[in-house]
């Protein structure tokens, strides 16, 4: 009889382990997935249509293009708004609309900045972002230039926010530069532009670098995370 008690008792604690464990996994992920909701919350309150958001990417080019340009910022990309939900228009392969959040974990350390045009409140008006979209169509779905030429045959990050802005609105974010500007010293660009170009580098190239378009006077910092 004392055994069967036994049992009965030991049954209960752990049927109450069970629960109470169960009920401590369900709460902790309900705070985890609150905390997260509240997080995107306060990101999105801050930003706006038009912004243009800064990363670290985990490209493999992306040391190449930090040492070059002495910059920690290597990919960057347009914030629209879609049905009230956040997205970076962005150039990779192939250039496409990436859901916000998603856009931020995918850089180095979940690391990202966010910048806006000064006066943005006379500039970005509701029409100015529409033109800014149908515009920025005729780029969608082309494939990443991996060779920075100044088409718009195959286009990347920062050119393809550049021309956006540039042909919409007329302002220029960025002075256009050209490969013989930036630091090509380093033995990992030397490596990587060989890759691409072999002996024949084209020099005179023009371009626009994602640390060009940060430094520029013309944007003010938002959010920082």
């Amino acid at each position: 009889m004392k055994r069967i008690i036994l049992t009965i008792l030991a049954i209960g604690i752990l049927g109450f382990l069970g629960y109470w464990g169960i009920g401590m996994y369900l709460f902790a992920n309900g705070v985890k997935k609150d905390s997260l909701r509240i997080e995107n919350f306060k990101l999105e309150k801050k930003i706006q249509n038009g912004d243009i958001i800064f990363q670290t990417s985990k490209s493999s080019q992306s040391k190449a293009i930090q040492l070059a340009t002495n910059s920690k910022y290597s990919h960057m990309g347009i914030i629209y708004e879609n049905d009230e939900k956040y997205f970076v228009y962005e150039a990779i392969q192939p250039v496409k609309l990436t859901p916000l959040k998603k856009w931020i974990n995918r850089g180095e350390n979940g690391h990202y900045v966010v910048k806006r045009i000064k006066n943005s409140e006379n500039i970005l008006t509701d029409r100015i972002i529409n033109e800014m979209k149908v515009y920025g169509e005729k780029f969608k779905g082309k494939s990443y230039d991996i060779y920075f030429e100044w088409s718009d045959d195959k286009i990347y990050c920062s050119e393809l926010v550049w021309k956006i802005y540039k042909e919409v609105t007329d302002i220029e974010i960025g002075k256009l530069e050209h490969l013989s500007d930036f630091d090509l010293s380093h033995e990992i660009v030397q490596n990587k532009m060989k890759e691409r170009y072999g002996e024949n580098v084209p020099m005179n190239e023009k371009v626009i670098s994602p640390a060009e378009m940060f430094d520029s006077n013309k944007l003010i910092t938002i959010k920082e995370e």
